[in-house]
């Protein structure tokens, strides 16, 4: 069990709220000028990861305290919980073992009493043997053609982490294959991919622990439909795999066991990319970068596990998340990724985080009255620049920002890699420091404007800086460095929710629009002339808020139209 501590109430906290509004008032520019190692002293590196943090609101004195407020919230003992397969995901009574997913260390991993690396090593050789078979040509579509499209059907967890690593892995992709995902029930995302694949060649990975999600199982049996037009029903089995745990449901599919691929109830939907639900980055990198990928993860995981909080890299990371969220009460973090091969890496951690962490509700059952989870956003640079950053520099609402980028492009254009780093390194820096009054009206009087222009003008040149941010330099984009990276997020989010008292591994807040989905779903289809029985659906629909119903009325007034 998870210790539970409400962190308002244990003496670091209050000592911090103390620190921050009393003692720690130096603007960051101040807190430079007065030390001059403060680069040095703030900042970690581990598996070719640099970790700067010396431009956030800190001392010594900030970080002991809040380092304090995670051994006081017995974030050690949590930590070894986690690794060690404890049932740390109490309202589903689960252990949390992505960790199990990608452990290279040779130890056995226990879940009730039973070893769980045998199962796990299991279906990754099942993997690495599919996608060498795949890779070969010795698996072929139904006409003999060799399969050089895959296209992966699920949602959540299902979908983002696999696509966002395709992404970012694209430059080590097998020569000539081709991936797309398919994820949202609007049949326009199916409709639109099938129009781009050939049947022949095709292969559909569907991804549904329980096969019966309902918009992943609408678009796998779409997409059947679609390929027996083209095929004959034994095809299904040469075109079709599953990502599941339901063999009943996926032998009805047309699925042979053989290609179904199994993963567990400790493997959360959002931290299980390297699972089976991972088998489209596999088959797209191929099974030697997949495991390159667990292993870089495991480099992460093994430096989490073993390190001391003060040089921690996913503890400090997260405490700094805590420092702004409830101590300076900003409520909304930007993750800036100046490498286009991560332009979906902001939108996994949205999931990541904010499914994770966007809970009201403490591990005692009652009101947390503190703030979790911040809300994340953001997009590579630098197309940001030219779009929200206006409001990071000159809004109102404060930003803290982490800015990530590579040291050694992986494409040949070397220059154009400088100009994006100058613009990484600009940014952070102009965050920092702002432009005073005295620096805009020196520029202004520069270009020998008119006094009264210069007058007019002054206040919108001003820029108060002072906004924190967290610079993150990778040696290089490889597959390990993702696996890293994404594992450095991944404990940030767990660290944080020992500490704001929350349980981080469960879901619930996406159950109740499903739920109400499927009572309006038989109404969206029933005819609104009375004489068809119109009146009594009628009188179900009036039954219900009068926004939702009058939508349905107009929804279908426009249908019949």
């Amino acid at each position: 069990m998870l210790p539970s501590v409400d962190p308002q109430k244990v003496a670091s906290w209050m000592q911090l709220e103390h620190h921050v509004n009393y003692e720690m008032v130096a603007t960051l520019e101040e807190l430079f000028l007065d030390d001059s190692d403060r680069f040095s002293h703030f900042s970690l590196e581990t598996n070719d990861i640099f970790f700067d943090y010396s431009k956030t609101h800190i001392s010594d004195k900030t970080m002991f305290l809040l380092r304090s407020l995670g051994e006081n919230c017995e974030l050690p003992l949590a930590i070894e919980q986690m690794f060690s397969g404890e049932k740390i995901n109490e309202t589903e009574n689960r252990a949390v073992l992505h960790t199990a997913l990608r452990n290279f260390s040779g130890e056995p991993v226990f879940v009730d009493g039973r070893d769980v690396m045998p199962d796990i090593c299991a279906v990754q050789e099942q993997m690495r043997i599919f996608t060498k078979n795949l890779h070969s040509g010795e698996r072929r579509g139904f006409s003999g053609k060799k399969i050089d499209t895959f296209v992966n059907i699920g949602i959540g967890g299902s979908d983002l982490g696999p696509m966002m690593v395709c992404r970012a892995l694209k430059h080590y992709a097998i020569d000539g294959l081709k991936a797309y995902f398919v994820s949202n029930v609007d049949g326009s995302h199916l409709y639109e991919t099938l129009k781009e694949v050939n049947p022949e060649t095709t292969l559909f990975l569907i991804v549904s622990k329980t096969f019966t999600t309902q918009e992943t199982m609408l678009n796998a049996h779409s997409a059947r439909k679609w390929f027996l037009q083209f095929a004959p029903e034994e095809a299904v089995e040469k075109h079709f795999v599953a990502v599941s745990t339901n063999e009943k449901a996926v032998r009805e599919f047309g699925i042979h066991p053989d290609n179904m691929f199994r993963f567990w109830d400790f493997v959360g939907g959002r931290f299980s990319l390297w699972s089976a639900v991972g088998l489209s980055i596999a088959c797209y990198v191929g099974y030697e970068n997949f495991e390159k990928l667990l292993r870089g993860a495991y480099l992460m995981d093994k430096h989490f596990r073993e390190t001391p909080l003060e040089k921690n890299m996913p503890v400090v990371f997260a405490l700094l998340g805590i420092l702004y969220a409830n101590f300076h009460h900003l409520n909304t973090e930007a993750v800036l990724p100046y490498d286009q091969y991560l332009e979906r890496f902001p939108a996994y951690l949205q999931q990541a985080a904010m499914e994770s962490n966007g809970k009201s509700i403490d591990r005692q059952g009652y009101y947390a009255e503190l703030t979790t989870a911040p809300i994340v956003w953001g997009e590579p640079g630098t197309n940001g620049q030219h779009s929200f950053y206006q409001l990071i520099h000159q809004g109102t609402t404060k930003v803290p920002c982490i800015f990530m980028a590579p040291a050694i492009p992986l494409n040949p254009w070397d220059e154009h890699h400088k100009v994006l780093f100058s613009n990484f390194l600009a940014q952070s820096q102009a965050l920092m420091k702002g432009k005073t009054d005295e620096e805009a009206l020196s520029e202004l009087q520069h270009q020998k404007l008119p006094k009264e222009t210069i007058e007019k003008l002054l206040p919108y040149k001003v820029f108060d800086g002072d906004i924190p941010s967290i610079s993150i330099i990778y040696k290089q984009l490889t597959p390990e460095t993702l696996g890293s990276l994404i594992a450095l997020f991944e404990h940030r989010i767990f660290v944080q929710g020992i500490i704001w008292n929350i349980y981080s591994f469960d879901q619930f807040g996406v159950e109740l629009g499903k739920q109400l989905a499927m009572g309006i779903l038989p109404q969206l289809s029933t005819s609104p002339n009375p004489s068809e029985g119109g009146e009594q659906r009628r009188g179900e629909v009036g039954r219900m808020d009068a926004s939702t119903a009058g939508l349905i009325r107009k929804f279908k007034e426009y249908r019949n139209n």
